[in-house]
C-alpha cells in the first residue's frame, strides 16, 4: 500500500477512474466506506456531499453532485471488483521485493 487511509482527507472534484488502485484511492478508503454506508442508508446526496466531501451543494450544485457521483461510483467499483486489483497489486509488489513502506 502506497498511501495510508486518512479519516477525513481533502477530496478532489472527481475520483480517479481506470482499473488500477491509486494512492488517492488508498488515502480515501474511509471516505469511500462512508459514501457506501450513506448510500445503503438512503442518505440525501446533498447532505453526504456536505458532510463527507466538504462540498456546498447550495453554492455549487453541479460541482458538488459530480464530486459525489464520481466518488460513490469509485467506492462501488472498489467494493464490487476493485478489491481484486488491490490483491493483485499487492502480490505484484511483493514479487518485486516491495511491500513495506
Amino acid at each position: 500500500m502506497r498511501g495510508q487511509p486518512q479519516l477525513d482527507p481533502y477530496v478532489e472534484d472527481e475520483a480517479p477512474g481506470g482499473p488500477n488502485i491509486t494512492a488517492y484511492d488508498e488515502q480515501h478508503y474511509v471516505t469511500y466506506l462512508r459514501l457506501l454506508d450513506a448510500s445503503r442508508d438512503g442518505a440525501d446526496w446533498q447532505e453526504v456531499a456536505r458532510i463527507v466531501l466538504h462540498r456546498d451543494p447550495l453554492a455549487d450544485e453541479a460541482r458538488s453532485r459530480l464530486c459525489w457521483e464520481s466518488h460513490l461510483a469509485r467506492a462501488q467499483w472498489l467494493s464490487g471488483s476493485g478489491y481484486r486489483r488491490i490483491l493483485e497489486q499487492a502480490v505484484a509488489m511483493a514479487a518485486r521485493g516491495g511491500g513495506h513502506g
